[in-house]
């Protein structure tokens, strides 16, 4: 190493970078609200767990080898070149590579988790690289002591995750990180780097059922609801518990249909189906039972590091594989860009003028991906309505409306005019039973032309949806008293609204300031 230089891992990957450097210089484009994980250096951990960490194409594991194991993982130039070779419900086993190994021809008992030197038909150079995936009896072709060398610790999910034409990338020892004193996350970007430092700072996803060779739609919907809930990009820490994380954003929306109910792993994704907490996104620390209320939606692949440290209110950067495939509100030629890049087949209703996207079938992206096909519904840009909502003065409000437009789950939604007199129309959608519609930024003095409402509790009219053209100071958009009104945001493109008739579905777009 140069002098004035020190060696860190970033993401998995070594690099140096010069002494004193600050978190700010090593990862300059990170957004400055989202936390990483800081695992200091410690040699004395590090040299009592001997764990490595290998990094395969669907995911990482960590792995600790028991005295003596260290041998084995000392040939990199064969661990990595090592192929998936066959698998079952038991095992999964890599290579073939050649060892001295001394065959017992005995079976032995394993445990999931267990990574075991075997081989085939007694050969040693015929060996394998066996990771038990639930507890078994065989005989692996191991040696006297049964070749187990080492144990999973972390990533077990990947064991269940690996198929045909998977392989290793990469293994290298790791420093342990269970001192929480010497691991946190932090958003100090002034934070000075240390030698021997690892920093993580994503989380990255694949979803249930998605592979590049195979696509898979037994948890279809609920997938859906996590590439909904996690689109920004960002996993917010609501809930820390020893055993998970939990971002509830989109907790408490409506139950979710149960698809997928698997054993919770360490690592593993799963939506909520019932309940308060219905819609909530859980990330697991820990190995769990499965839940007759939780659907397992994906597994982390890089970065449980970050799951395992997080703090309540962290907010971390996450990504998820595959992207969703949501054409709702787009312009039809962008939809067009979208499906080629895809290489999906996009069957569209019609082509003539400038064109929104306001339906799509299939609804759900896995579904859409393994069809390889998708058919729009479009409607003409003078039909569709672009809108502001008022988030900050309205959240509730605004999110109520979101609801029953479809404004929630797409970028387009939709609600029917229900009367129309004067200046004034009014929207009528059905309003989930037990929804409460409080006042909520009512309006003072005067409501301006084209202000956006919906009628609170406080009136019979509750949940109606309506716009005033013209600005008015004595009722609001739904020819309510101002108490009772809530001013949800205003309507853009007015002189479109001219044209509509009653009983008419209205399309609307939300336009960000």
């Amino acid at each position: 190493m140069r002098s004035g230089m020190i060696t860190i891992h970033l993401d998995g990957e070594r690099m140096e970078v010069t002494e004193k450097s600050t978190l700010g210089a090593i990862i300059p484009h990170h957004p400055p609200e989202c936390s990483v994980a800081i695992i200091r250096p410690s040699t004395q951990e590090q040299a009592k767990t001997g764990t490595f960490a290998i990094s395969t194409t669907a995911g990482e594991i960590a792995i600790e080898v028991s005295e003596g194991g260290e041998d084995f993982l000392k040939f990199p130039e064969i661990v990595q070149k090592l192929a998936l070779h066959w698998g079952d419900r038991y095992a999964t086993a890599f290579g073939p590579f050649p060892s001295p190994i001394h065959p017992s021809r005995k079976p032995r008992v394993y445990e999931r988790g267990d990574v075991i030197l075997g081989c085939g038909g007694y050969e040693p150079a015929r060996s394998y690289l066996i990771f038990s995936k639930s507890r078994h009896s065989a005989d692996h072709g191991a040696d006297e002591r049964g070749g187990v060398f080492a144990k999973v610790v972390s990533g077990k999910g990947v064991l269940d995750r690996w198929t045909t034409g998977d392989r290793i990338t990469k293994i290298e020892p790791v420093i342990s990180w269970a001192d929480t004193s010497r691991s946190f996350t932090t958003t100090n970007m002034s934070l000075v780097i240390e030698d021997g430092m690892q920093i993580v700072t994503r989380i990255n996803v694949i979803a249930q059922g998605y592979t590049t060779e195979r696509i898979t739609t037994e948890a279809a919907g609920s997938v859906e609801h996590m590439l909904l809930a996690l689109r920004s990009g960002k996993f917010s820490v609501n809930r820390v518990t020893s055993t998970f994380i939990l971002d509830s954003r989109l907790a408490g929306t409506e139950d979710i249909e149960p698809e997928f109910r698997r054993p919770r792993r360490e690592g593993t994704v799963t939506v909520r189906t019932t309940g308060q907490l219905a819609g909530g996104v859980y990330i697991y620390r820990n190995d769990v039972p499965s839940s007759p209320v939780h659907d397992v939606v994906g597994q982390v692949v890089h970065g449980i590091e970050l799951v395992k440290l997080a703090r309540e209110q962290d907010i971390l950067t996450l990504s998820v594989l595959p992207q969703r495939i949501d054409l709702l509100g787009l312009p039809l030629n962008r939809a067009k860009e979208i499906a080629t890049a895809e290489k999906i087949l996009l069957e569209v209703d019609k082509e003539e003028g400038e064109r929104i996207v306001v339906s799509q079938d299939p609804g759900n992206t896995l579904d859409v991906l393994k069809e390889r096909k998708v058919v729009v519904t479009t409607a003409p840009l003078e039909k569709v309505i672009d809108i502001e909502l008022d988030d900050e003065k309205a959240p509730v409000s605004c999110d109520i409306f979101r609801r029953i437009t479809g404004l929630k789950q797409h970028d387009a939604g939709m609600i029917p005019v229900f009367f129309k007199f004067d200046d004034v129309i009014l929207f009528r959608s059905t309003i989930p039973s037990g929804t409460k519609i409080n006042p909520e930024n009512t309006p003072k003095g005067e409501v301006p032309a084209a202000a956006l409402a919906i009628t609170n509790d406080s009136r019979k009219g509750s949940g109606f949806v309506g716009v005033r053209l013209s600005a008015n100071k004595e009722f609001g958009p739904t020819s309510e008293p101002f108490e009772g009104t809530n001013i949800l945001g205003r309507v853009i493109d007015t002189d479109k609204l001219k044209n509509v008739k009653e009983k008419e579905n209205v399309y609307i777009r939300v336009i960000k300031r």
